[in-house]
């Protein structure tokens, strides 16, 4: 149990982390309620928390090579608590836009980067790769398990009980914290203050834009923006499209400041010579493309199993559970199959698995749920997550020193957020993208709606039809005038429609899986064989080929 102390402290501070955002997402209309603000405010606050993430994370990692990792770990750890304290009592939205989107993802770009350096310092050989399977088995856990906590607390409590319960475990994880090993940090380390600048900036536009992309579209605008009654999209092109080309900008700037640092010999924000390691980098983008199918499934099922069925929150989060299951079963799995297989072929396997699990995700969403299939392939998805998380962190870590690691873990937590807010903005625009051509053309070549009300409907989702359930389409046309029998044509038609969208954008989520197998390329093809000196040697592994 000694052992394993450090990492029982690494895995819940892990599990809080994500938990945290899992939760807010399914009791957002609960928590707008309570604050006396609607949906969009809700959002806007998500997307802050999302952008906070993505603008420091890097910047994060660097303060962990100057403080010291634990240090940074303890100090976000006080951070994070104080914005978890601060949002469970929120009176209002903006206290909330403070507390949790703020403060918490403030301390959050400390704490991740952390975590995966202080697991790669406490733990060498063998008992790394088990350590790196057990943080992304939690990863996955709390991904899956936040839809359940959520559901509960809303349905029996509330939701600001969960916030004091993070605000607790912080508490709890700080007065032990002491006990992590850590390598001292660079006092004398000076962080370049235009890096940073040009690092959170081009990130934080990135990721705006990405995820403004369901609202405004990405290249044709949908439903853009105004500034005192003028419409912003210049040439009639998306502000999307003109966000996305500024970040890139941006970051090819910060990438060249970065190797100008280099070549300088000072000390960059990020060492762009890292990029350049193949292992790194397959597993870096594999990262991104597994974050990139987590997310896009948490889209997609929730608004089946909410919006389509009309299951609650905790009956949602009772249907995802088995995808936790999978994933923690072959997260040990996993950590066994590295001393006989290689990373590479692991993950191979892990992406694949993934791939079949999605499948049959795709082929249980019908208009009558087929329990046992979807139960099953939600299994299966958290076996090939559970595959993929007991190599991905592991390699990552082991492709540098030690002096680099929380870099790394800087690189992994902006890759994850990168994957998701893609995973959610791609689906999510291509599921509201179809529902609106297909909605569209169905209304329109129905003999059953009279003209005057096509026009009606035409010009209601010209900027793209709303995520509502059935009954609530049907209650909207009722209320603008339209006969009962034309109400319920329409309706079931975007019912129709709507579950159409979203196993087509299911879909795509399962082709891009399995195209997202030639990342591994670049994955260690040998097996590690631990030498002389114990499973735990910090003299390394040697390697020999895999012979597959």
């Amino acid at each position: 149990m000694k052992r394993w102390f450090v990492l029982i402290i690494l895995g819940v501070s892990q599990f809080v982390m994500v938990l945290d955002s899992t939760v807010m997402n399914v009791s957002i209309s609960t928590v707008a309620a309570d604050l006396g603000t609607d949906i969009s405010g809700m959002q806007a606050a998500i997307t802050f928390y999302a952008l906070t993430m993505a603008a420091f994370m890097l910047t994060g990692g660097k303060l962990g090579d100057k403080w010291g990792r634990s240090r940074a770990f303890r100090i976000g750890s006080v951070v994070y608590g104080i914005g978890s304290l601060t949002t469970a009592l929120a009176p209002n939205l903006t206290i909330l836009l403070f507390g949790w989107s703020l403060v918490e993802g403030l301390g959050a770009v400390l704490v991740i980067p952390a975590i995966a350096a202080l697991a790669a310092i406490n733990y060498t050989g063998r008992d790394r790769v088990i350590a790196f399977s057990a943080l992304g088995a939690i990863t996955g856990f709390a991904a899956a398990a936040g839809p359940l906590i959520g559901g509960l607390m809303t349905t029996y409590a509330s939701w600001r009980y969960v916030f004091v319960g993070e605000a607790v475990v912080m508490a709890l994880v700080l007065i032990v914290s002491g006990r992590i090993k850590d390598l001292p940090g660079d006092k004398t380390l000076r962080i370049d203050l235009l890096s940073v600048v040009l690092s959170a900036s081009g990130m934080a536009i990135l990721v705006f834009g990405v995820l403004q992309s369901k609202t405004w579209g990405w290249l044709v605008p949908l439903n853009p923006p105004e500034i005192g009654g003028t419409t912003i999209a210049p040439f009639g092109i998306s502000p999307v499209a003109y966000l996305i080309l500024l970040a890139f900008v941006v970051l090819w700037w910060f990438v060249r400041r970065q190797q100008q640092l280099e070549d300088a010999g000072r000390v960059p924000l990020l060492k762009v010579s890292m990029l350049r390691i193949p292992a790194l980098r397959s597993g870096l983008t594999m990262f991104m493309a597994q974050y990139f199918a987590i997310a896009a499934l948490f889209f997609v099922v929730p608004v089946y199993l909410q919006t389509i069925l009309g299951y609650d929150a905790l009956q949602t989060g009772l249907k995802i559970l088995p995808l936790s299951l999978g994933l923690i079963l072959l997260s040990v799995v996993g950590s066994r199959l590295s001393t006989v297989r290689s990373a590479r072929n692991v993950a191979r396997i892990g992406q694949f698995t993934l791939g079949i699990g999605l499948l049959l995700v795709f082929v249980a969403v019908q208009p009558d749920l087929s329990d046992w299939i979807f139960a099953i392939g939600m299994f299966v998805v958290g076996a090939g997550f559970g595959l993929l998380a007991s190599q991905l962190g592991n390699v990552n870590m082991s492709a540098v020193s030690k002096d680099d690691t929380s870099e790394v873990g800087g690189l992994q937590g902006t890759f994850q957020n990168l994957g998701s807010s893609f995973g959610t903005a791609i689906v999510g625009s291509m599921f509201i993208l179809l529902l609106t051509s297909g909605f569209s053309t169905a209304v329109q070549s129905s003999e059953a709606i009279p003209d005057d009300v096509k026009q009606q409907v035409a010009e209601a989702t010209s900027v793209g039809a709303p995520i509502i359930s059935r009954a609530q389409a049907e209650t909207a046309l009722l209320d603008a005038g339209v006969a009962p029998d034309a109400a319920d044509e329409i309706a079931t038609l975007y019912a129709d429609e709507q579950l159409g969208a979203l196993r087509q954008a299911l879909f795509l989520v399962f082709a891009l899986t399995l195209i997202a197998i030639v990342l591994a390329r670049g994955l260690p093809a040998t097996i590690p064989v631990p030498v002389a000196g114990g499973k735990n040697d910090a003299s390394g592994p040697e390697d020999q080929p895999d012979g597959t």
